[in-house]
């Protein structure tokens, strides 16, 4: 009578949301933080550059920012690299 079409069907309930394994949970772990590190690494270059920028236009008295803004556009174009150089390493 498992199958016996006149019996409603029994309603099992469902399982409990299972975490992913451990594995797996790891993997997303170690992709999250490798993902932060590459972004404060990206920031740090820009910092690091605008705040080299800012003081050589100091040190020389510019009246135009020349130095924040080559430098800055610079270390924007190195993070990009190093962004993309990274993640063409997995």
């Amino acid at each position: 009578m498992e199958n016996d079409p006149e019996q409603p069907a029994q309603h099992q309930p469902d399982k409990p949301l299972q975490p992913n394994s451990v594995k797996d949970m790891t993997e997303k772990t170690t992709s999250f933080a490798q993902y932060s590190g590459i972004a404060f690494q990206m920031l740090g270059t820009i910092g690091l550059g605008v705040w080299v920028g800012l003081k050589l236009d100091e040190w020389q008295q510019n009246k135009r920012p020349i130095w924040t803004i080559v430098l800055s556009l610079t270390a924007i174009g190195a993070s990009l690299y190093l962004f993309i150089r990274q993640l063409t390493r997995k």
